[in-house]
């Protein structure tokens, strides 16, 4: 009983192991910290895009996220957003804590990931590996999936391309 069921656990931890490999879960996870809901708005003409995410900490420390990179970017940046008197601007961030147990989201208008020098080849419906670094030496890569200008989250239906799939009108 004892050996069959420590069998079962292996076996379960190989078969997590193995989705999350080929991304069938759809997440991205290292040691307590994990990435959903990846995606960016791409834009036309090389023209910087922003990455957007929820970066979940289920340690029991805090976390600080220091950086972020890409082989399908020249750079990339965390930033964010800050209105003063109605004129917003973007703000490089050194360092972003995230609490235990919590969770941040990169959102448009507020802190989101800037993807510059964009390599040839990056368009809508494609995904792209973003690494998000740790300040204890820790990464995450996330499988970001390339949305059109207009969309404006993960289930925006209106940042897919319909145009492969059959029988969907737009």
């Amino acid at each position: 009983m004892r050996s069959s069921l420590f069998l079962s656990r292996t076996a379960l931890r190989g078969l997590t192991a193995a989705a999350l490999s080929l991304g069938l879960l759809g997440s991205a996870f290292a040691a307590g910290i994990q990435v959903t809901d990846a995606w960016i708005r791409w834009l036309p003409a090389n023209l910087p895009a922003g990455g957007y995410a929820k970066v979940t900490n289920d340690t029991d420390k805090e976390v600080k996220l220091v950086g972020a990179s890409s082989p399908k970017y020249g750079m990339v940046m965390l930033h964010q957003t800050v209105n003063k008197n109605g004129v917003s601007n973007m703000v490089h961030v050194d360092a972003i804590p995230i609490a235990p147990h919590k969770s941040m989201a990169f959102t448009p208008g507020d802190y989101h990931i800037m993807l510059m020098q964009p390599k040839p080849g990056i368009e809508p419906g494609q995904k792209v590996p973003v690494t998000l670094k740790f300040s204890d030496g820790q990464t995450v890569t996330a499988e970001f999936e390339v949305r059109k200008p207009t969309a404006s989250g993960p289930g925006d239906m209106k940042g897919m391309d319909m145009d492969q799939m059959k029988g969907m009108q737009h």
